[in-house]
């Protein structure tokens, strides 16, 4: 799925998203604009959720967009929620995302985070032996914090290197190779603060081939074996992570929502059935696969530029301050003309941006109709990890974001303003 479930062509000719003209869209509120469809979200959410069918829960992956206005969706479709920061479980709160459902991972927690999830009673995910010290110190004396603990399964899935984070040499999670598995679990079974509910793991992003999550869901299981023979503990929950990859290009081919929670219930059956274990809730925590799909970008065209038999550059009034990823990890994206998506497309333009670097290229060798100054392209599944790693580099405000339904766009977050670059200053 490329696009939104409820993109067509209207009788106007123009792309439209949630009942919205993209070209009016991007001429109501200016552009670079992001727009999320609202049915997109909630499809995907269901996606999820009836797949699971009860054997287990499944999260939203905060970092790939938390907006208040989105969480609010998320949640209503019945989603946990994944935070990795204080920040991200403050926005979480704010939304008035149900504490119940709260998860809090990441490496290197402060005690300020700790704190934070204990008041908000989420369960944490331990990622290092720190963070039995911290729930030690936040801890009151006679309570326990649900936990998990996380394990670095030692396997390296097919994608970007920047992106893989379940092998051994990984800054995350403890390696069951080593035995540090093995070591924090008994440390946390001690521990007096500590409710330990199960193992948790994430092996990488952006992932099509679903084997090295069936392989690392393997190691758990081999894992949980030995904890059970050797300690008296069996997992009540298996983090699987999330990762599931989207289509970026017309040539991508990921599986489904529905493809990836049925492998990991397949995998975790039978693993339990041949080791004798009790089958645990499985826990997967998507984030792009529910925010990527339902996102769109839309700029502007301004300066043209044709080097002769080298190429055409077509400048937009956005790139890596809203859209980091394909500087960061050569991520590759489809582009559309907004007022004529269906338009011939006679030849290769570079769609660059307007930052001061030479890098900052949106899409290379997008394949275009002709475009002149003022038109207006879309990026489709922008969704995931743009607006999330957005800056303000050579002092431009971030985009508005918009939520598309029914004929509707509802603002719901406003284009940063110069003002806004001077709030943190002191003048």
């Amino acid at each position: 799925m490329l696009l939104p479930v409820t993109y067509r062509v209207n009788g106007r000719g123009h792309a439209e998203v949630g009942g919205c003209d993209l070209v009016e869209l991007a001429h109501a509120h200016g552009t670079p604009l992001y727009v999320y469809d609202e049915a997109t979200v909630r499809h995907r959410c269901r996606e999820y959720r009836t797949a699971m069918g009860g054997r287990g829960e499944v999260l939203y992956s905060a970092k790939a967009f938390a907006s208040p206005g989105f969480l609010r969706v998320v949640a209503s479709e019945g989603l946990g929620l994944d935070v990795v920061s204080g920040g991200e479980l403050h926005v979480a709160l704010a939304a008035g995302y149900p504490t119940e459902r709260l998860h809090f991972l990441g490496n290197n927690k402060s005690a300020e985070d700790v704190a934070a999830a204990w008041a908000a009673r989420a369960i944490l995910v331990i990622d290092g032996l720190q963070d039995l010290d911290l729930l030690r110190a936040v801890v009151p004396a006679g309570s326990r914090m649900r936990c998990q603990v996380r394990v670095s399964p030692g396997v390296q899935p097919a994608t970007h290197d920047y992106i893989s984070t379940g092998q051994l040499d990984s800054k995350f999670g403890f390696s069951v190779e080593s035995g540090a598995a093995r070591g924090a679990v008994e440390r946390a079974l001690a521990h007096d603060s500590v409710e330990l509910v199960g193992l948790h793991s994430h092996i990488g992003s952006q992932v099509f081939d679903l084997r090295g999550h069936v392989a690392a869901l393997e190691i758990l299981l081999d894992l949980a074996a030995e904890l059970r023979r050797d300690l008296g503990f069996e997992p009540a929950r298996i983090g699987a992570g999330g990762g599931l990859g989207i289509a970026y290009t017309r040539d991508d081919d990921p599986p489904t929502p529905a493809q990836f929670v049925h492998t990991l219930l397949a995998a975790l059956d039978g693993g339990c059935a041949r080791r004798g274990l009790r089958t645990p809730l499985l826990v997967v925590e998507p984030g792009r696969s529910i925010a990527g799909p339902a996102g769109v970008a839309l700029y502007t065209v301004g300066a043209i530029k044709d080097i002769p038999g080298v190429r055409r550059y077509v400048a937009v009034d956005g790139g890596m301050g809203d859209n980091i990823r394909p500087k960061l990890y050569g991520a590759r994206y489809e582009v559309l003309l907004a007022s004529d998506p269906e338009a011939a497309r006679n030849g290769l333009v570079t769609v660059a941006g307007k930052y001061c670097e030479s890098t900052d290229v949106l899409v290379a060798d997008a394949a275009l109709p002709p475009v002149v100054p003022g038109d207006v392209v879309c990026v489709p599944a922008a969704g995931a990890y743009c607006l999330a790693m957005a800056s303000n580099y050579n002092g431009l405000p971030r985009p508005a974001v918009v939520m598309a339904r029914d004929g509707v766009a509802r603002l719901i977050r406003r284009r940063e303003t110069l003002d806004d670059l001077l709030t943190a200053e002191i003048l």
